[in-house]
C-alpha cells in the first residue's frame, strides 16, 4: 500500500514481543524526558525537546506483540507557522512476522509532504526509528534524547 503519510519499515531477528517491548519503552529510544505512561491502552504521555517541540500522545490501540497506536492530542513546534500540525494525527507501529524476521512498520497518519514540518520530521523520525529504536531492539540500548539537555 502506498500512502503519502510518513512511513518506514525495517526488519530484525528479534521476536515480536521484544519489538513490542522496545516500542512501548519510549524513554529508551525517543527521549528520557517523557512524562506519563507509554505502554497501556489509554496511557497519556508528554514529550518535550528543549523549546523546539512538545507533544502529548494517548495510546488508543494496544495489541501486545502486534500493534501500538498513539493519537496526538496536542503539539507545538517552535519552527512552524501552523501550530496545529500533528494534532489529530495517529502514529502507528505495526509488528508482524515476515520471512523469518520480525517486521516493524511505522506510519504517522497525517504527516504528509505538504506539512511545513515534513522534512524536519522525516529526518527526525528516520533517525529515532532506524537508529535509536532499531538499536534498542537489537542491542538493548537506544540513543534517546537525554533527560537534561
Amino acid at each position: 500500500m502506498t500512502t503519502p503519510d510518513f512511513n518506514l519499515t525495517f526488519s530484525v531477528d528479534q521476536t515480536p514481543e521484544q519489538v513490542f517491548n522496545a516500542v512501548t519503552n519510549v524513554r529508551g529510544w525517543w527521549s528520557e524526558r517523557i512524562d506519563g505512561g507509554t505502554a497501556k491502552l489509554n496511557d497519556e504521555f508528554t514529550y518535550q525537546r528543549w523549546e523546539l517541540h512538545k507533544c502529548t500522545m494517548k495510546l488508543i490501540e494496544v495489541i501486545p506483540n502486534q500493534k501500538v497506536v498513539w493519537l496526538v492530542l496536542d503539539n507545538y513546534f517552535s519552527f512552524t507557522e501552523d501550530k496545529t500540525e500533528w494534532i489529530g494525527n495517529k502514529i502507528e507501529f505495526d509488528i508482524s512476522e515476515k520471512d523469518g524476521k520480525t517486521q516493524l512498520h511505522f506510519t504517522q497518519w497525517g504527516l504528509v509532504p505538504a506539512y511545513e514540518c515534513y522534512d524536519i520530521c522525516f529526518e527526525a523520525w528516520t533517525g529515532y526509528l532506524k537508529g535509536s529504536l532499531y538499536d534498542l531492539i537489537t542491542t538493548g540500548k537506544g540513543e534517546p534524547n537525554p533527560l537534561e539537555e
